[in-house]
């Protein structure tokens, strides 16, 4: 029997690879060449990406003998999971693979803006002493607001009740068991000094955060956006900081990636970052690995295996 062809757009760890390559013939492809991924997809049993390939139904088109499609991390934003169920390919992700590495880049924001570190940086970087210019907030004793209470918002309300905050979560879906405060989202954007954002976009959550949304933060309020653009009214978020209704803002995703046309990154109260959350080895190789697991049970009609624990 011939072995499975698992086509390979993006990069995967070593072992990842080893791993495919002991059963399977692995083929690599520029997931970003359609053509080329067109050409490769049309013998192939698996496909397996991260970000960089958009598997949509034109490419399912191309690919008769499919019958999984790895995502070697968390969001699926770029397959096409509809199209997939509906033609039989089992879809399979990681994810827990950048559970601890989100949280924490979460809570650097958090430091970072209420610090002010990145202007005060630049300042010095130019020659400058101006310390009166910078003089941050201390998150003891300050209420942040969680949305979204799943992996990566239980790992960032466990960090930042280690800097003695009080943690409000608004998640309809999850258990609030601990030292933590269920709130109604109004409840939540009211009261908090932070608003850190931990939940999938779908079309439940796409500009849940608005200008009525933001209206009601305190002009003293962060918002931390690390889940996924599109959550957030870019716009309204603009506004809102240039006329002072709020103090800052953290983002590491916008609803268009990247954001060469956001009005929001020439704001000196914005800290803007190329969606970094996943980007450490540690997250990458749990990724690699997580999702081959998976693509090899699925290939083997055998039980797919729980992800590996963050």
């Amino acid at each position: 029997m011939p072995s499975p062809i698992v086509i390979l757009s993006d990069a995967l760890p070593d072992d990842a690879v080893a791993a495919l390559k002991a059963t399977c013939d692995v083929r690599h492809v520029d997931g970003h060449d359609r053509a080329a991924l067109f050409a490769a997809l049309s013998d192939a049993d698996a496909l397996i990406v991260r970000s960089g390939t958009r598997v949509d139904a034109e490419a399912l088109d191309r690919a008769p003998r499919l019958k999984v499609v790895g995502r070697a991390g968390v969001g699926l934003d770029n397959v096409d999971t509809a199209t997939a169920a509906e033609r039989g390919i089992t879809v399979v992700n990681a994810p827990d693979s950048n559970t601890v590495s989100v949280a924490e880049l979460t809570v650097g924001l958090i430091l970072a803006s209420a610090r002010h570190l990145t202007a005060a940086a630049r300042s010095l970087e130019a020659g400058e002493w101006r310390r009166a210019d910078f003089v941050g907030l201390e998150l003891a004793g300050r209420t942040v607001g969680i949305i979204g209470y799943g992996r990566v918002g239980r790992q960032v309300a466990r960090r930042l009740a280690a800097f003695d905050m009080r943690i409000l979560v608004h998640d309809p879906y999850a258990d609030t068991a601990g030292d933590v405060q269920r709130a109604g989202l109004d409840e939540l954007l009211a009261t908090s000094d932070v608003v850190t954002l931990h939940l999938p976009k779908t079309p439940g959550t796409t500009g849940l955060i608005g200008a009525r949304e933001l209206s009601l933060m305190r002009p003293t309020a962060y918002l931390v956006n690390t889940a996924r653009g599109g959550i957030v009214d870019e716009t309204a978020l603009a506004e809102a900081l240039r006329e002072g209704r709020l103090n800052g803002a953290a983002l590491d995703v916008y609803a268009t990636e990247p954001p060469v046309a956001s009005p929001l990154l020439a704001l000196p109260n914005v800290l803007g970052i190329p969606h970094l959350g996943a980007s450490t080895p540690d997250a990458q190789l749990r990724a690699g690995r997580d999702v081959v697991a998976k693509v090899l049970a699925e290939l083997a009609q055998l039980p797919v295996p729980a992800s590996t624990a963050a």
